[in-house]
């Protein structure tokens, strides 16, 4: 029986041209990530799923470690297309080895002998079908971590866009230049789980801090539509001072990105903190505010946050969109994504009008 390795060596195409150089000894250079992976001949970069083969970079092609339909509000963006069926699939891989993952069958497929999770061969013009036959509006990569499959994504975002269909990445933001130079055509909203302020912290997860945050600057001066994510985790990322640099970072690209501070609970190998309470993220909504961002939502925990999961404008406080979870309860923006009290203009993807939502629950289609 052939080995996952074996399987996924076979389900590849040449990596992008402008993501990798050709080095001497057949050596290649990879910057589909911001570990800019050398890579001797025969060997795979960090992320174990990109692989150089005498001098040609090869990513991964035509598979799927899975899809879901999910509302957009899930993955989560709460200033884009409100309501709207996310059509979401993940390949398999990822240059982090976070102990709290929850997308680990996946993500570290190749690192975790536990996690296996056969690819499914597909075509581009599958997906985008299957996506409009559930209702999406929107196709997403998700699951895995998005950046060292961006050939396959950007293959399977052509299609969609044709179709008429957005497109998103929820990515862990280790980008390169190269690589959002490469997406931008492609992706039109991009969202980050920045996860922590702390570069020790981020060693112990397998990565650096500063490459995240000049991929958020990037971003947004790029004008993808961006939300940042922050799972807020007990005695791990959740001091006030650590909390307070990561939201005076963020008003110092932006005030108006939006926040989600989300609640962390035991998962994979991360079993010994407590689950964080609606408490903590009250704590990190009130840190935010003081920082001077409009726009903190707490996630994870639906009902019992009170007013955190919805929508208010910054100048009134009129409430623009109500939520419970991912269901939107009421829904007041005007055509042009305005507070219809004050006028203010909300930063965001707005649709014309609130279409209505095919479901408030993650689904796997049939």
């Amino acid at each position: 029986m052939s080995t996952l390795n074996e399987v996924l060596d076979q389900r590849v195409g040449e990596a992008a041209h402008g993501l990798y150089e050709k080095l001497d000894r057949n050596r290649v250079r990879c910057y589909a990530c911001g570990h800019r992976c050398p890579i001797a001949d025969g060997q795979a970069g960090v992320c174990k799923v990109r692989f150089n083969r005498r001098g040609t970079l090869y990513a991964p092609w035509g598979y799927v470690g899975g899809v879901q339909c999910d509302p957009i509000e899930k993955k989560p963006f709460f200033h884009a297309h409100c309501g709207a069926l996310a059509y979401s699939f993940g390949m398999l891989g990822c240059d982090l080895h976070c102990s709290y993952c929850r997308n680990w069958l996946t993500s570290q497929a190749l690192r975790d002998p536990y996690a296996v999770v056969p690819p499914v061969a597909v075509t581009q013009e599958l997906l985008v079908r299957e996506a409009l036959k559930q209702g999406a509006r929107i196709m997403v990569s998700t699951y895995n971590e998005p950046l060292i499959t961006s050939e396959w994504a950007v293959a399977i975002f052509k299609e969609a866009k044709a179709a008429g269909l957005a497109t998103a990445f929820v990515s862990n933001g280790n980008a390169t230049p190269q690589v959002l130079d490469y997406l931008r055509p492609w992706v039109d909203l991009y969202k980050v789980d920045l996860k922590s302020f702390d570069e020790q912290h981020y060693h112990q997860l397998g990565g650096r801090l500063q490459p995240i945050l000049e991929t958020i600057r990037r971003l947004y001066a790029m004008d993808f539509w961006l939300e940042v994510v922050t799972l807020v985790i007990p005695g791990f990322n959740d001091s006030d001072q650590e909390l307070t640099r990561l939201a005076e970072f963020l008003v110092g690209v932006s005030p108006n990105i939006p926040w989600h501070v989300t609640a962390f609970h035991r998962d994979y190998k991360m079993t010994d903190p407590d689950d964080t309470g609606p408490e903590t993220l009250a704590r990190a909504v009130q840190i935010g505010r003081k920082a001077g961002l409009r726009y903190i939502y707490a996630g994870n925990l639906p009902g019992e946050v009170g007013d955190l999961e919805n929508t208010r404008c910054p100048n009134c406080q009129e409430l623009l969109v109500e939520r419970l979870g991912y269901l939107i309860t009421d829904y007041r923006l005007t055509p042009d994504g305005r507070c219809p009290t004050c006028s203010t203009s909300i930063p965001g993807r707005w649709d014309p009008a609130f279409l209505d939502q095919i479901t408030t629950h993650p689904y796997v289609p049939r």
